[in-house]
């Protein structure tokens, strides 16, 4: 029988997990699938029958239902990963193989046929969606980055993935500034220049961890120009937002944006759960069809046999 042991986010700390993965034997001769995440550390293991209640936990990991972030897309190549991961290193049976196929087609299906995937659900990701709203072409947008941290990082590589050619980061340290955006073959500009490059930018981004506002009125020219403040204390003096042409965003936009997408993806989980159902009985349904193969071959009469049993039947006819 197939079975599963799993350690994440909803059952341990971060510190549990990684004591539980630090011990973990990672060579066995045991046929098995290790799937490793941030949030998870799960092991299955087995042949033979695969329980309901493996299969259904299974697929919901991949579509993403048992994620501490709903919906999330990661989950899906992670699990791919993992069980190719075992078919390199082991003989898996052939119910796991039945397992994990039918679990990544759950997975897209939910995917495919729900929305518990849409919409963003991070500052960095939202931020993106309010500028896809507002209908900027990135190739020819000449964007403007402000602060180093994290979410900044986050939002230069969406916008190189996104296309975006024209694009700064600008801080106070310009050294900070180059290690995080020179290896992606970005440029940096300091913050005391802000009224230089305003002048020419389209769309302004900050996150700075500045105890006050960066950005006044005066900093500003008359020309359209899309400003999403990440900060907080706010960077930008929320004034800026009356000027004529220019569009701001602040936290709480963003946030309430987020909220938005959270709701949708939560309002779907049902929609989720019945295509998992659906999938759970698919899958027992061909394994029981592999089964019956099994045991009708194993009952079939040997070779030499063949010309016996043709006679019976022609008699018995």
């Amino acid at each position: 029988m197939i079975a599963y042991k799993t350690i994440n986010q909803r059952n341990s700390t971060l510190a549990e997990r990684e004591a539980y993965y630090a011990r973990l034997e990672k060579e066995t001769r045991e046929p098995r699938v290790l799937l490793q995440t941030c949030n998870r550390v799960e092991i299955y293991s087995g042949a033979g029958d695969v329980p309901d209640e493996v299969a259904r936990h299974l697929f919901r990991v991949t579509a993403g239902l048992e994620s501490a972030l709903v919906g999330e897309r990661a989950i899906q190549g992670q699990v791919r990963e993992a069980y190719q991961t075992a078919q390199a290193h082991y003989r898996l049976p052939p119910e796991m193989h039945k397992l994990f196929a039918a679990a990544l087609q759950a997975g897209k299906r939910v995917r495919n046929e729900t929305e518990i995937s849409c919409g963003a659900v991070s500052h960095s990701l939202a931020a993106l969606e309010i500028i896809g709203s507002e209908g900027v072409d990135l190739a020819r947008a000449r964007i403007v980055i402000v602060g180093v941290n994290k979410l900044t990082g986050d939002i230069l590589k969406f916008l190189n993935n996104k296309g975006a050619r024209l694009v700064m980061l600008a801080n106070r340290s310009l050294d900070k500034a180059g290690a995080l955006a020179g290896p992606m073959g970005i440029g940096v500009r300091s913050l005391s220049e802000k009224r230089e490059w305003l002048a020419e930018t389209d769309i302004l981004i900050s996150a700075t961890s500045a105890p006050h506002a960066i950005f006044s009125v005066d900093d500003f020219p008359a020309r359209p120009l899309l400003a999403i403040d990440l900060a907080f204390p706010r960077d930008i003096d929320p004034k800026i937002g009356e000027i004529n042409g220019i569009k701001l965003y602040n936290l709480s936009d963003v946030e309430d944006r987020v909220r938005r997408n959270i709701s949708v993806r939560l309002s779907e989980v049902a929609k989720a759960e019945t295509i998992i159902d659906q999938a759970v009985n698919r899958l027992q349904a061909t394994l029981l069809r592999r089964r019956n193969h099994v045991f009708m071959v194993d009952k079939m009469p040997r070779k030499w046999d063949y010309a016996a049993v043709a006679a019976e039947a022609t008699f018995a006819g």
